[in-house]
């Protein structure tokens, strides 16, 4: 696999349920944190900010748990997740299709759109 398999909010949302030992990773600034956050654990690595976590993030990270990486609208998060395939070895990456603002739609509308 050379790239992340898309996952949709409400299949996302109800492995989380399930208690499936996925890591979370948004990519998102800190002041779309702010706005909008998932009621879950993340691992928070802004991409604007990589320079401060890109040699740890096999420390970060768990390999052997999947990985679940968001953004705003899944774009963001897509090129992570390749990144974290193609240059890390990561195997389990799912892409949150539509981002958060999917998310608020489609699983949480208490998550604010913006």
């Amino acid at each position: 696999m050379s790239q992340p398999r898309s996952i949709r909010a409400l299949d996302l949302q109800e492995r989380l349920e399930r208690g499936e030992p996925i890591q979370l990773v948004d990519v998102r600034e800190e002041q779309e944190l702010t706005m909008a956050r998932l009621p879950h654990a993340v691992v928070h690595l802004p991409l604007s900010r990589s320079t401060e976590w890109i040699a740890t993030v096999n420390e970060r990270l768990d390999r052997e748990r999947p990985v679940a990486v968001l953004c705003h609208a899944g774009v963001r998060s897509w090129n992570f997740g390749c990144w974290l395939i193609q240059e890390h070895g990561y195997e389990e990456v799912w892409n949150l299709q539509g981002g958060i603002d999917a998310w608020s739609v489609e699983a949480d509308p208490s998550v604010p759109r913006y």
